[in-house]
This record gives structure tokens, C-alpha cells and sequence, in this order.
């Protein structure tokens, strides 16, 4: 499932004008799949509501619609990334229609789902420090279950998080973000950056 899902995602196109200030980098096929397939075998998105906050161009949110959701809602503030994303589901024709959103994933125009999986921004950059905190406040609100992708040696950041607002990381696993040339401040064509992925069961899980 999982290598044949990371090929149904090369589709995705990704953003067509880049803001480094919203972090918009892409999700690679590869690791989307990797997430949704730990999310699959938990029985995390098959019969369930799912929720991407931050979408971006759509990658979790198709990955998951494929999976025989009940639902998926993907959140994003940025209407050209978000008119990317509805481009992008014909090309991937996950079988379950995606509900595409305009709005702040931090403050989603939700009342509640089972499940949100979530590429955050990091807080790389000057002004945003700890940007994915507002995003797992959020999750909190919302979600049972969560999968999310963050900046390496975030673990004891988002354990602690957790705890706070009553949650706990079940799985935590270390993946690569390869990340190519985007924007004028970057030194090489293609990084690869170290990532963590964690899956946090919430109050609400059941």
C-alpha cells in the first residue's frame, strides 16, 4: 500500500509561488505516504473523519481520501495553494471528495474530527519561532488522533505539549524532508532536512 500510494501522490503538483514566509514547502510523496500508511494500520482513517490543517497544495489530505475516509476536510489560508490542490484531485482521484477550505488552520472552521494529519509550518523563520505550537493547540480542540511532521529534536517539545493539554505520543519516527531551491536565501539546489513524525493520541481519542 504504502509504495503504491507514494507513486498515486508523484501527481501532486506542488506550490506554483512559494511564500518562505508561510514555510510552503511541499510534502514529499514519499513521506506523506510513509505517515498515512502508520495512520492506516492504526485504523486512524478508513470510516473516519480526517481533517489537513495547512494543506498547502493538498498531498496528506489526497493521500488520506484514498484511504476510504468517511470524510476529509483540508484547511488553508493561502487561496493560490489551495486553488493548486483542488487542480491536484483529479490527478490523484482518491475516491472520496475532498472539502477544500479557506481559512486559518489555527483557528479551523471546525467543530470536530477523528483524526488530523498536518505538515506544520516549523517556525524556521525570524518572527514565527514555535509556529507548530498553534497548530497542535488547535489539534487539541479538534482531533482524537493526530500525525504531524515536525523540525528534528522536537520530541520533547511536542511530549510535553501533549501532556499539557492532556494528550500523549504513542509513535515518534525520524524521517528526511528533501527540500529543493525555492527561494533566493537558499545555498544549494536540493537539501535534505531531518524531520520527526509523531503520532499523539488526544483527551478525546477513542
Amino acid at each position: 500500500m504504502k509504495r503504491a500510494l507514494e507513486q498515486r501522490l508523484t501527481d501532486v503538483a506542488g506550490f506554483r509561488d512559494p511564500s518562505a514566509a508561510l514555510e510552503q514547502y511541499p510534502t514529499p510523496a514519499a513521506l506523506a505516504a510513509h505517515l498515512l500508511h502508520l495512520a492506516d494500520l492504526h485504523g486512524d482513517l478508513a470510516g473516519r473523519t480526517v481533517a489537513d490543517l495547512g494543506t498547502g497544495t493538498g498531498m496528506l489530505a489526497l493521500g488520506a481520501a484514498t484511504r476510504d475516509p468517511e470524510r476529509v476536510l483540508a484547511v488553508e489560508r493561502d487561496p493560490d495553494a489551495l486553488a493548486v490542490a483542488r487542480e491536484n484531485e483529479p490527478r490523484v482521484d482518491p475516491g472520496v471528495g475532498v472539502d477544500w477550505l479557506l481559512g486559518d488552520a489555527t483557528r479551523p472552521p471546525l467543530a470536530s474530527v477523528d483524526t488530523v494529519v498536518m505538515n506544520p509550518p516549523f517556525g524556521a523563520q525570524r518572527g514565527s519561532e514555535h509556529a507548530d505550537r498553534a497548530f497542535l493547540a488547535a489539534t487539541a480542540d479538534l482531533a482524537g488522533v493526530s500525525y504531524s511532521i515536525h523540525n528534528a529534536g522536537s520530541k520533547s517539545f511536542v511530549e510535553s505539549f501533549a501532556a499539557d493539554e492532556g494528550g500523549e505520543v504513542t509513535h515518534a519516527f525520524a524521517a528526511e524532508l528533501d527540500v529543493t531551491r525555492q527561494f533566493e536565501f537558499h545555498t544549494s539546489e536540493r537539501e535534505r532536512l531531518d524531520v520527526e513524525v509523531f503520532r499523539i493520541e488526544w483527551a478525546g481519542y477513542s
